[in-house]
């Protein structure tokens, strides 16, 4: 999915995001809104996962 889809889809994917990723701020969201890979980054700082693991769990959430 490409920026521009992902900012589009941004408010409808911010709640789910918030649900599935309690540690993620609004100040965070405000900082990723539409940006795959800065979303990608904080999954890494704040959970730990790899690189692939976030990009397939973001992947999975735009596709539910």
């Amino acid at each position: 999915m490409n920026e521009d889809i992902l900012k589009g889809k941004f408010k409808q994917l911010s709640g789910r995001i918030k649900a599935k990723w309690g540690e993620l701020t609004d100040d965070d969201l405000k900082l990723l809104e539409g940006k795959r890979d800065v979303l990608v980054g904080k999954l890494q700082e704040k959970y730990g996962l790899t690189k692939e693991k976030a990009e397939q769990q973001i992947k999975e959430m735009e596709d539910a």
